[in-house]
Formats: C-alpha cells, sequence, structure tokens
C-alpha cells in the first residue's frame, strides 16, 4: 500500500471515530434531557396489563371519592364511599362503539377457580346486566335483552392483569343461532353450534342475574371444570322466550366469546 492511500484510510478512520463519538454525545444527551422533564409513563393514560386497574383505581375511583365524578370512566359503584376496595367501575372499551367493560375496584388479578368460586365474591354478572343500560347512549334508544351479551374468561389474564366482563351487543346471527337452539337447553348443559363454533349451553329462565351463580354453574359443565374455570370463555346472552325473559349461557373452551360481540350494534338498528 502506498503512502498516499495509507493516508487516505488514516483520514477516513479518524473522520467516522470522531462522527460515532459525537452520534453517542448526542443520544447521551437526549437521553439526560428526556430523563430529568419527561416520564416515560403518563399516569393520566395507564397502558399495557394494568391499565385496567390501574385506570379504575387510581383515576375513576379517586375522582368519584374527591369529586362524585366517575371520569374517565361511566360509572363507579362503591360500598362504601371512602373505600375503594369494595365496588365496580364501568368504562367504555377504548375501541369505541358500544361496548364497555366492568371492572372491580379491588383488585382481582385474573379468572382463578378458587377466587370465582369464593361464596362472598360480588356478583359481577348481575351488576354487568344492570349495567347494560349505558349501551343506549350508543344506541340512542331502549336495547332489547336480546340484543345484549356479556363475556368473561379465556386470554384476560394474558392480556390484563385484571378481572374483567365485557358488556356489548351481540352479532345478528348469533342473535338468530340463539333463537333457533337455545330452547332445547333448559335441563341442563347441551351443545349448540354458534357462529361456527360449539359451545355447552343452558337456559335460565329470569328476568334479571341477581340470584345465579354462574361460575358454580360453569363448575358444573364437567368434572375438572370447577379446577380449571380459567380455561372457559363464559357468555350470556339475554333472550326473550315464549315462557317468559330469560338467559343462554355459553361455555367454551375455544376462542375467546368476546368474537360474538359486536361494537357497533347492528342488531338494534345502530351502527348500519
Amino acid at each position: 500500500m502506498n503512502a498516499t492511500l495509507r493516508r487516505i484510510l488514516l483520514v477516513g478512520l479518524a473522520i467516522a471515530g470522531a462522527m460515532a463519538v459525537e452520534s453517542a454525545a448526542m443520544a447521551q444527551k437526549s437521553r439526560i434531557g428526556k430523563s430529568s422533564t419527561e416520564s416515560p409513563i403518563d399516569p393520566q393514560k395507564p397502558t399495557g396489563r394494568t391499565a385496567l386497574r390501574l385506570t379504575v383505581q387510581s383515576l375513576c375511583v379517586l375522582n368519584w371519592q374527591q369529586h362524585q365524578n366517575p371520569a374517565p370512566c361511566e360509572r363507579v359503584v362503591l360500598a362504601d364511599l371512602n373505600s375503594g376496595g369494595s365496588g365496580y367501575a364501568v368504562l367504555a372499551d377504548p375501541a369505541g362503539g358500544a361496548h364497555y367493560l366492568l371492572v372491580p375496584t379491588q383488585t382481582m388479578p385474573g379468572t382463578e377457580s378458587g377466587e370465582l368460586l369464593e361464596p362472598d365474591l360480588p356478583n359481577y354478572f348481575a351488576l354487568a346486566w344492570r349495567s347494560r343500560d349505558l349501551i343506549r347512549k350508543f344506541v340512542g334508544h331502549e336495547v332489547p335483552r336480546s340484543a345484549v351479551g356479556l363475556v368473561m374468561g379465556i386470554a384476560h389474564s394474558r392480556v390484563q392483569d385484571q378481572f374483567h366482563i365485557h358488556i356489548d351487543c351481540l352479532r345478528q346471527d348469533v342473535v338468530d343461532a340463539l333463537r333457533a337452539s337455545v330452547d332445547g337447553t333448559k335441563s341442563g348443559w347441551s351443545p349448540i353450534s354458534v357462529a361456527g363454533l360449539t359451545y355447552e349451553a343452558q337456559s335460565i329462565m329470569a328476568k334479571d342475574l341477581e340470584g345465579v351463580n354462574l361460575f358454580e354453574m360453569l363448575a358444573t359443565l364437567k368434572p375438572d371444570a370447577r379446577h380449571h374455570m380459567a380455561d372457559y370463555t363464559l357468555i350470556v346472552a339475554g333472550m326473550q322466550f315464549s315462557s317468559g325473559p330469560g338467559f343462554a349461557v355459553l361455555a367454551g373452551t375455544g376462542p375467546s366469546g368476546e368474537i360474538l360481540l359486536d361494537s357497533s350494534c347492528a342488531v338494534a338498528g345502530a351502527g348500519g
């Protein structure tokens, strides 16, 4: 290698080294500046697996206790105004539409069998059914009971570390399938096909879900169901039977029951 080429290479290496040092210094300066003036987590907009729990406990409950305002939730109900550990909140799903989520105000990490079968556990399904009136805000008129579904189960603990129940409208094809099939499930669990999927179904004759323990009902599905309830998705659909109001309860270990919901609420005449 001649002297001229050697000098060119040395100059090039020196320039590259200087640029690398300068780039590293700028990156370090940027990191220092951000750490001193910005927070990587916005406490007013929780994200990730803790989002539901933090939104309810740190924002909704606190705002309710201090100002009687449930925001950013739609509703906060506490057994004791000064105790955020007993009660529930209902908030609109971030994706919008007629979709709402009922979330306990107490920390409740998932759908573990022992926790769900506690005798003093609040009847969260009954509370969720009572909260379906919020769907009216989106639709603009009364929503028939046969248009509403509640969903709990599968994958919730992998997405959120807080138990919750979905409150939403059902898909039209789901409503049609239930009307056609669920009459034969009044004597116990029976398989039915809904939206191309097979569920075990059982009917309940009742105007509401007060006094109905759906987790105990799910525990009777199979001999080992009581010990593996977190494996199940549980869907509760409002029904209007010829003999009166009731519910269809569906259980399965396939895809989450959320796929049976329709946040546009087309079945109730909204969204098109």
